[in-house]
Formats: C-alpha cells, structure tokens, sequence
C-alpha cells in the first residue's frame, strides 16, 4: 500500500518542480554560476571611484557579460556597484521605458539589499521596476573581504 502512495507523491513533486518557481530557482542557479565564472575568468573584482573591474575589465557601461548571460541562460543580469550605501546598475539588460536600466539603484528598502548589507546573499521573488522576477543577487566582495557590488540574475514571473 505505501509503494502505490509514494510513487504518485514522487510524480506529484516532479510535476509541482516543472512547473512552480522551483524550477525558476534552478535556473537563477545556474545563471549565478555562470555570471560569477565569466567575470571570475577576467580576475579579481576591485573598485576605482564608482568603477568595477574585474582586472582590467572594466564592467560601467560594459553590457558584454550581462548580454553573453541573457543569450546563454535567458532572462537578466545586471552588475551594481556599491555608491555609498545604495547599490546601482552599471551594466544590466534590465529594461526601463525601453532603456537598460543603467543608472537605476536596488530598492533600498527590498529583501535583497537587507541581505546583501549582511553580507549574505539573496533568492526570491522581487519586484523590479514593477515586474516580478524570480531572482538571484550575491555580494561582489573584493580581496580584502568588503562588499563593492551585486552580482543579479533574474526571470520574470509575468
């Protein structure tokens, strides 16, 4: 009698992870690992002004790497960089009135910046710009430890 129970539980769970944000999760994953390998491959991140490198990459205004992730995995990714106590997107193909959203800060008062000012990262859903997305941020942290950025991916939920 248990067999019969728990295959349709596994089936049942295997139809809730097709089509729930689990799923969403697994790509915001995979996504992450491919954002933070990319620039990992560039060297270690570092702040100049309110410039981010990655070695001599320089990520302000550099779509290259966020755009390569789009093509590669779907959705979006943005780089922010950590200006005083706000995080804004210096490179992102998150769209705003038809625009990248470059310039544009994280909700100061959202889910993700709470977790990111501990030093933690952040996955959920969150609104940005009016949108919902199942997201991933983590902290971009240079050699010495501090926070400088956010690495973000995302995948509407709309």
């Amino acid at each position: 009698m248990k067999k019969p129970f728990f295959k349709l539980f596994l089936s049942v769970a295997a139809l809730l992870m097709i089509t729930s944000p689990v799923h969403a999760d697994e790509k915001v994953n995979k996504a992450m690992i491919a954002l933070k390998q990319e620039l990992a491959k560039k060297g270690e991140p570092r702040l100049e002004g309110n410039q981010l490198f990655f070695g001599s990459y320089k990520v302000n205004d550099n779509f290259e790497v966020v755009d390569d992730i789009k093509t590669k995995h779907g959705g979006t990714a943005t780089l922010f960089v950590k200006e005083g106590s706000n995080y804004i997107r210096r490179s992102t193909n998150v769209m705003k009135d038809g625009k990248r959203a470059v310039g544009t800060p994280l909700d100061p008062s959202g889910p993700a910046k709470a977790a990111i000012d501990g030093g933690k990262p952040f996955y959920g859903p969150v609104d940005i710009l009016g949108k919902i997305f199942q997201t991933g941020y983590e902290p971009i942290q240079d050699v010495s430890g501090s926070t400088i950025g956010i690495y973000y991916v995302g995948y509407s939920l709309e």
